[in-house]
């Protein structure tokens, strides 16, 4: 892949993960706890619900630092390396994920 399509990979990546985000805010939301309205079973599902989409905000959150990296990277002409011991990252390894920033022989530990 070249630069420019790395790049254009990695913004549509940001924005997809901003557009769920924005859609996953009513499910973050307080839950309520009047119990007129809502029964106890379903406030405890409510509020796992509430925990897990508050995970995936966190997961995307991470995601996108990983990205807003990974772009300071390709413009420095620093993607693609090891970050670890600077070897070349095997593009088939940066195609099916293009945050990684080890090599497989780092990310294994070897």
């Amino acid at each position: 892949m070249t630069p420019d399509q790395i790049k254009t990979r990695l913004l549509k990546l940001e924005q997809e993960l901003k557009e769920l985000n924005d859609l996953s805010k009513q499910a973050r939301q307080t839950v309520t706890l009047d119990q007129q309205s809502v029964g106890r079973l379903s406030r405890m599902d409510a509020m796992q619900q509430q925990a897990m989409a508050n995970a995936t905000k966190q997961r995307r959150q991470t995601d996108l630092k990983k990205i807003k990296q990974a772009l300071e990277r390709l413009e420095n002409d620093d993607y693609g390396y090891c970050e670890n011991c600077g070897e070349e990252i095997a593009p088939k390894r940066l195609e099916i994920d293009p945050l990684v920033t080890r090599c497989t022989q780092c990310a294994s530990g070897q």
